[in-house]
């Protein structure tokens, strides 16, 4: 249950540049109201926050311009191997709120200083025209649309480490951006369901995800979108294919992604790990979406049900009874973050969920964009088996 944090709990959470410039940002944490903010719990440490709410103190008559606080995130992640990424893999959700940023391209310069190579999507059925360097759209289903907690990416091989969000407007009435810790998902329902978490480790899951040559659903891609960057206006068919196939083996998967033309698209099967583990604390951590295609496919209407299957490895179909109890899990992790012009959000992906809530009024009352990072290392392999271990794709 989410409950309001003491400031005085939070006090050992500042973040000061051990730098001895004067000229640079001391990051303050602070309390969000009940419902916004809440202490983990097992297996992470004690009085923990989720998510760390920081917000720039001026000191010393320094002015807080985005300058400023490029240069000290700079200086922060220089430091100690990187200080924010370190409070990243402990809380898993940052939030910076009251920083100068007014637009895409101040977002854009923003998520940069943090030193993380901007993540390329391949293969995901989601439309995010750049709008600045690496930074998109975060969503643009209609706003009646849930977009229930996951990991970024769990239906392909090829995933970020790091997601960026920032609230350019907020809507007056719900759109709050949830927030909840795969390790602890995964820590409570290996305590709840552990016939579930023991057949999920042991044969992982098949995910089918189906790509068309037109457009599936308002706010998704096509074929060519997802894997088509290559394709000139006078490739033959042949040509097309043999572009987008060499697109699919960029996921270095082999034997555990393969697919199937069809009249419309093209279906790719990938076997995939849905239990991963933290570098550096090797906590394990479900990273899935599986709670939301049971969610999601409850109250959203349309082509979007048919894009995503997920099966056991073994191609069996996942009861819903244990979809339905991560869905409870996570209802009771969560937090859902109450969007405020100008705040930034940053999740660690491994050990962090995000989603979309739905809102009241226009769909243009609510716009959130998105940048997409990669991290030094990919999550780890939870088991040995050759299918449990992702990879960074292969340049292309």
């Amino acid at each position: 249950m989410a409950t309001f944090i003491e400031p005085s709990e939070l006090r050992s959470h500042t973040i000061n540049s051990a730098s001895p410039s004067s000229t640079l940002v001391v990051f303050e944490p602070f309390s969000l109201p009940s419902g916004n903010q809440r202490l983990l719990g097992k297996p992470h440490l004690d009085n923990t926050p989720i998510p760390l709410a920081l917000r720039p103190s001026p000191h010393d008559n320094v002015k807080i311009d985005l300058s400023t606080v490029t240069r000290t995130i700079k200086s922060l992640q220089s430091q100690d191997g990187g200080i924010l990424t370190k409070k990243l893999a402990q809380h898993g959700t940052l939030l910076f709120r009251g920083l100068p940023i007014r637009n895409a391209e101040d977002f854009s310069k923003f998520a940069h200083s943090f030193g993380y190579k901007p993540h390329e999507i391949i293969g995901i059925v989601v439309d995010r025209p750049f709008l600045a360097p690496n930074v998109a759209p975060a969503n643009e289903a209609p706003k009646e649309v849930l977009i229930y907690n996951h990991n970024e990416s769990p239906q392909v091989p090829h995933a970020p480490e790091y997601i960026f969000f920032y609230c350019h407007r907020a809507p007056k009435k719900r759109g709050e951006s949830p927030i909840a810790s795969s390790v602890e998902l995964f820590h409570r329902a290996q305590q709840e369901i552990p016939e579930f978490i023991a057949e999920l480790a042991e044969k992982g899951i098949l995910s089918r995800v189906t790509y068309k040559f037109q457009k599936q659903y308002e706010g998704g891609s096509t074929l060519k979108q997802a894997f088509g960057k290559e394709i000139k206006e006078d490739d033959d068919e042949a040509t097309r294919r043999a572009k987008i196939e060499a697109q699919i083996a960029r996921y270095g998967r082999g034997k555990h992604t393969t697919w199937e033309w069809t009249d419309d698209g093209i279906v790719l099967t990938h076997r995939l790990p849905s239990i991963r583990t933290q570098p550096g604390t090797n906590f394990p951590a479900l990273f899935t979406g599986l709670a939301a295609y049971y969610k999601n496919a409850q109250v959203n209407s349309g082509a979007r049900k048919n894009v995503t299957q997920q099966l056991f490895g073994d191609g069996t179909a996942i009861p819903e009874k244990y979809l339905a109890h991560l869905a409870i899990i996570t209802d009771e992790i969560r937090v859902l973050h109450k969007w405020q012009e100008g705040d930034v959000l940053v999740y660690d992906n491994t050990i962090a969920q995000h989603g979309r809530e739905p809102w009241e009024g226009e769909q243009e009352d609510r716009v959130v964009l998105a940048s997409l990072f990669d991290g030094e290392n990919v999550p780890g392999a939870y088991g040995s088996a050759d299918w449990a271990q992702v990879v960074q794709a292969l340049d292309g």
